[in-house]
């Protein structure tokens, strides 16, 4: 694993490159300095970009968020969300496990996460007892962000027998400094309880396909960019195609840019990124 201070020394050595949003692009809040020189240095070499997130919302919900920001749509080649795949699920079972969900779903997640069952054909319920599955996208930060109250609504679900839809894997995100759970905290814990989980995203080998599919670029010419290792680099690894660690984001706490810890977090999780920056940067 290099250790490197900007991305431009590894632009050269892929053609296409898989980036992920929050905690390499933006903190949810605001883009990281340098990360949108990034993406047009990449632009104006001619690479292809596509943003690979965990948002449990659909993608082009994801790009407008972008546009917010002020990260045009010009930056990057194509986009795809866990909320985007999870939706894609829904319309198109992809297997038999969806076969016994029926029309009623319980959603666990902010009233904002909705748009990703927006015309679909499914009754929203508001207990356990009344539903026939859950889609969980995470807390309602508004109401709670701590997993204690969630327990009972979880519980609830495991003895009504109900399959949970995760349309975000991650376990916890930073937004605007602040450490929050994600939902795939939640849906841990209906595992924990029991309960069968169906997770849509990062590190799921399965979301890569398309996202290779719109790059475009031979597998091994591909370079994955991410901050979590649970996800971002254990999926690239799973996909099959490099991996590039950015330390500033989910793990900056924990690392504090120490390299023995750094390698060492790598290798107890059975992972060789090739490279790891301190952030985003292009030099």
């Amino acid at each position: 694993m290099r250790f490197l201070d900007g991305f431009s020394t590894l632009a050269a050595d892929y053609d296409g490159f898989i980036v992920d949003l929050w905690g390499v692009v933006h903190d949810g809040v605001k883009p990281y300095p340098g990360s949108r020189r990034t993406l047009e240095a990449l632009r104006d070499a001619g690479k292809r970009v596509v943003l690979l997130s965990n948002a449990p919302r659909p993608s082009a919900t994801a790009q407008k968020a972008l546009r917010g920001m002020g990260l045009g749509d010009d930056l990057y080649s194509g986009i795809m969300t866990s909320g985007e795949a999870t939706r894609l699920a829904l319309i198109n079972p992809p297997d038999a496990w969806f076969a016994t969900l029926g029309p009623r779903v319980l959603h666990i997640g902010p009233e904002r996460d909705r748009v990703t069952l927006a015309g679909l054909d499914y009754e929203l319920v508001d207990i356990p007892e009344e539903a026939d599955f859950i889609v969980n996208t995470g807390p309602d930060e508004e109401i709670s962000t701590t997993l204690e109250d969630y327990e009972a609504v979880l519980i609830a679900s495991r003895r009504a027998g109900l399959k949970m839809i995760c349309a975000n894997p991650d376990l916890e995100v930073i937004r605007g400094g602040e450490r929050l759970i994600c939902a795939g905290a939640l849906a841990q814990r209906y595992e924990a309880l029991g309960g069968d989980v169906r997770s849509f995203g990062k590190p799921d080998p399965a979301i890569y396909r398309p996202v290779l599919d719109l790059l475009g670029v031979e597998k091994h010419r591909v370079l994955a960019v991410g901050d979590a290792l649970r996800t971002d680099i254990a999926g690239a690894h799973a996909a099959g195609v490099d991996s590039c660690w950015i330390l500033g984001g989910i793990h900056a706490e924990a690392l504090g840019g120490d390299p023995v810890l750094i390698k060492k977090a790598a290798t107890d999780a059975g992972l060789a990124p090739v490279a790891c920056l301190p952030a985003f940067n292009w030099t």
